[in-house]
């Protein structure tokens, strides 16, 4: 996987931040949710072996379905902003971006009663001015050390088998859109950083 620089483009301006795990730890990102055919079944998972994760919810799906917000939120997990409805931010008009980031952070507010302090743009496409904005909403841009291509419809095993070669502080880049996939992989996944002696830690607000 590519350093998540590579992500962004090389024009001026304030770079994309990692936060990083505590010690011991590495961050599973879920992105696209909640979804129902999808959340339940993760949260589930990850509560069962005592592991937390970070979230990265789109506004419409989340005001689609408020009583999962507020399950990840009573749970422990982190809860980020990935726009309203999943565009790629640079290609839109200013306000339009600006208002894919603001929107969902009313909606994530009123749902947990605080506003969300990650930002996660689409497919990881971004720049100077959707950081820009990020930061003006109150978001730290968060991109990710490891894809493990669930979004590609690659098997359970090699979902598992990405998240097992991640190292500690990394944080791991995972999809809750209904992928049946991730759902069946999410058990060997947590099985695979129990034997290392990892677990899973939502990332700083």
């Amino acid at each position: 996987m590519a350093d998540p620089a590579s992500l962004t483009d090389t024009a001026d301006g304030p770079p994309s931040r990692l936060p990083q795990p505590p010690s011991g730890t590495l961050a599973l990102t879920f992105d696209d949710g909640p979804h129902p055919d999808s959340t339940p079944e993760l949260l589930a998972a990850l509560t069962a072996a005592g592991h937390r994760a970070t979230f990265f919810l789109c506004g419409e799906q989340a005001e689609r379905h408020p009583e999962l917000v507020r399950a990840l939120d009573r749970a422990g997990m982190a809860i980020g902003n990935h726009s309203w409805s999943h565009p790629s931010l640079p290609g839109l008009p200013l306000p339009a971006a600006r208002e894919e980031i603001e929107r969902t952070n009313r909606v994530l507010t009123a749902l947990t009663g605080r506003p969300p302090t990650l930002f996660r743009p689409p497919y990881g496409d971004t720049g100077p001015t959707i950081r820009e904005l990020a930061t003006a909403a109150g978001l730290t841009e968060t991109l990710w050390d490891v894809d493990t291509l669930d979004w590609n419809g690659v098997p359970p095993a090699e979902v598992a088998a990405a998240v097992a070669a991640a190292r500690p502080g990394d944080t791991v880049l995972l999809h809750d859109h209904g992928n049946r996939n991730t759902v069946t992989a999410l058990p060997a996944v947590l099985t695979a950083l129990a034997a290392r002696g990892l677990r899973s830690a939502p990332l700083p607000r």
